[in-house]
């Protein structure tokens, strides 16, 4: 420009700044900044701008703050520009509430000359509140908006939804929507394919299929998107026919599926072990020219892992490095030229993601040292190492019991400038736990604590697994306290472990309280009834099991997991009769299919009173019930006091066979025989021991 007689200005330095900035050499254009004040040339407030929202969006805040006290020295006041640069840069970096702290000032402080925020203010904030969960501060912001018309647009509407569905917050977000629309601000695609995403990721797809609904008639057209947020949603409740009817109906709209659209089903069919249409979907994604990335092999490689292929897996991670996605041929089919443009299959090298999955899959099939391996080959490839990677070793490390080596990987760890997780904490305080390190737990929540970090359900969990199982039981109700106070709601796993331990110290009454506050924080379930029935029927406490075990009878529940037939045998023991009658009863009354073994006992004890009539009586239900395929055949867990019990005498057989057995139930057997001989000729054909859903369960 000089040897043409022309002079750069404040306007050519600028749009080389800017270049710089652009590229992310943000210390570039500093050096340009420089060169202006020594040629004479003042840079305005745009340069200045450009390089503070440069360097906070490097996260170089400190640079950034300097170049603030040296526009005020050239005499140029910062303006919303400036300020919205910096809360921008504290608010991607997590610090909202320093961020806040400006956007106050900007509001109340025009003593100090500050701008007044605009509309890109209001909504920095607003995602920055939402990112962070701080829903009632984004909620005060979001009201005190709406009273200024002009400061709630269309894209404050969408951060807004968009806050409120990334917490869960479904019906929130559904008045927000209405809410824009009763105020004349039309929801545009993105608005509505945020919400589509909440609800597809809370698997409410009916719900989400009405938002398409919406969509069509409001006059917009779903886009790849759309489709592709619905598809991934029936991807992810494992309902492939419904994913591949979607894809059919966005291709017969117009809309061509991309890579991101055939991961999320190739991502599917290999979880639900579909390999063969999986290799199928390869084959028509290289046949339709769509391009296979690094997030289409890695979803191979996981595929590969969990079906049990490793070494196929890995190899192919290997050939990587060389053939890119060609190395998906080491399949063993057609796929050897699945990408034409060696070029472009090269840039399709294995990343971290693609390590952090051979790792994973070496600690779980117990190869610790192949694993040690690849994480120093990553090294090698200046692949540097994230706390999920750690996190594996961590975990593996402390399940093994070896926690000297897990807290060397997490002073490597630290090393490498990666956060300790809840995931981190949750492996060492399960490893602590199995050596008896209680001490050392309390301190390693104590920290958690003090980093910010809120210990989630799965660490209060694994402490009191820790305390129960070193005989701590009475310490575990102030962790319960602390769980409570904190807002963290235990889930049926505390419970069970508390009510199990509890019971097994003999501290019924202290059993039923946790039962209590179990049922008014996590709902009436069966797994609570079943769970306090057993322990209670195991502990003798037969009184209190009948009480649990009506009121699950009049709740409906299903019977799989109740040692009922234990209950009816132990209360003829104790000479209750009447009631274990009145249980059979009850049971009968109720509409159960029970199994019909639990007769045995109460028609057997009927029989040694004389009570002749109504042993007959039961007897015949009995055989009516079996004759009807009215038993029980079905389970969802084994309990654990059916493993354990001892067998009576009239054990755990099924029916049939005690019908058979000479065992010394000598009344009860001549009663059914004599039952059977007043049914008439052949009209039992039930107690010919054929195979039936009942025997199968048995």
């Amino acid at each position: 420009m000089p040897e043409k007689g022309c002079l750069p200005n404040e306007f050519s330095f600028g749009i080389l700044v800017r270049g710089y900035c652009r590229f992310g050499l943000a210390n570039k254009g500093l050096e340009l900044l420089d060169e202006m004040r020594s040629s004479g040339i003042l840079p305005n407030r745009v340069v200045y701008n450009t390089l503070i929202s440069s360097f906070c969006k490097e996260g170089k805040t400190g640079d950034a703050e300097k170049l603030v006290e040296r526009m005020r020295e050239d005499g140029l006041f910062p303006d919303v520009v400036t300020f919205n640069a910096r809360i921008s840069a504290l608010c991607s970096a997590g610090k909202v509430l320093e961020a806040s702290r400006i956007f106050r000032d900007m509001q109340i402080d025009e003593a100090l000359g500050l701008p007044r925020p605009n509309v890109i203010t209001y909504n920095l904030m607003l995602e920055g509140f939402c990112k962070q969960g701080m829903l009632v501060e984004a909620k005060a912001l979001v009201e005190s908006m709406e009273k200024n018309g002009d400061l709630m647009n269309l894209d404050s509407y969408n951060i807004w939804l968009l806050g409120l569905l990334r917490n869960a917050k479904l019906v929130e977000a559904q008045l927000v929507l209405e809410d824009m629309v009763d105020k004349g601000v039309e929801p545009n695609i993105y608005s509505y394919n945020i919400v589509m995403d909440g609800l597809c990721k809370n698997g409410m797809l009916s719900d989400a299929r009405m938002v398409m609904g919406f969509i069509v008639r409001s006059g917009l057209s779903p886009d790849t998107v759309t489709y592709s947020t619905l598809l991934h949603g029936y991807c992810r409740k494992g309902k492939l026919s419904e994913a591949n009817a979607i894809l059919n109906e966005m291709m017969r709209s117009g809309y061509v599926p991309n890579t991101y659209t055939c991961n999320i089903l190739l991502h599917s069919l290999w979880k639900e072990g579909k390999i063969l249409e999986a290799e199928e979907l390869l084959q028509k994604m290289n046949e339709k020219g769509y391009g296979v990335d690094t997030v289409t092999c890695n979803i191979v490689i996981d595929g590969l892992c969990k079906s049990g292929k490793l070494d196929k897996a890995m190899e192919i991670a290997h050939e990587m490095w060389t053939h890119g996605s060609a190395a998906l041929g080491n399949l063993g089919n057609s796929f050897i030229g699945l990408v034409d443009d060696v070029s472009r299959s090269m840039r399709c090298i294995p990343d971290l993601v693609t390590y952090s999955i051979i790792i994973s899959a070496l600690c779980k099939a117990g190869k610790i040292d192949e694993a040690k391996k690849k994480f120093r080959e990553m090294m090698g490839k200046n692949l540097q190492p994230d706390a999920v990677i750690f996190d594996t070793f961590i975990h593996i490390f402390c399940k093994e019991g070896k926690i000297s080596s897990a807290f060397r990987v997490l002073k490597d760890m630290e090393k490498k400038g990666c956060n300790k997780s809840v995931q981190t904490y949750n492996s060492l305080i399960l490893g602590l736990g199995s050596k008896n390190k209680i001490f050392e737990i309390y301190g390693l929540v104590d920290e958690m604590r003090e980093r910010g970090i809120t210990p989630n359900v799965c660490i209060y969990n694994n402490i009191i697994q820790s305390l129960c199982k070193n005989g701590k039981i009475q310490d575990t109700t102030s962790i319960l306290d602390d769980m409570l106070q904190m807002g963290i709601n235990p889930n049926i796993s505390t419970f069970r472990m508390l009510i199990e331990a509890f019971c097994k110290a003999s501290d019924f009454g202290v059993a039923k309280e946790l039962f209590e506050i179990g049922l008014s924080i996590c709902g009436h379930k069966e797994a609570f009834y079943s769970l306090m029935f057993n322990e209670l029927l195991s502990g003798g406490q037969l009184s209190e099991a009948k009480v649990i075990f009506e009121a699950a009878l009049d709740r409906s529940f299903h019977l799989g997991n109740f040692l009922y037939k234990d209950l009816i045998e132990k209360l003829c023991k104790d000479g209750k009769l009447e009631e274990a009658s009145g249980i059979l009863h009850k049971l009968i009354i109720k509409g159960y299919k029970f199994d019909p073994a639990s007769f045995m006992p109460v028609v057997d004890d009927l029989g040694k009173r004389g009570n002749k009539h109504e042993a007959d009586e039961l007897a015949e239900k009995m055989l009516e019930m079996a004759s009807d395929g009215r038993v029980e055949n079905k389970i969802s867990r084994k309990p654990k006091a059916l493993i354990h019990r001892k067998e009576t005498k009239y054990g755990v057989d099924d029916w049939q066979t005690i019908v058979h057995r000479d065992d010394g139930s000598g009344i009860a057997l001549k009663t059914l025989k004599r039952v059977q001989k007043g049914w008439g000729q052949g009209s039992t054909p039930s107690l010919q021991t054929e195979k039936t859903e009942f025997l199968d369960y048995w």
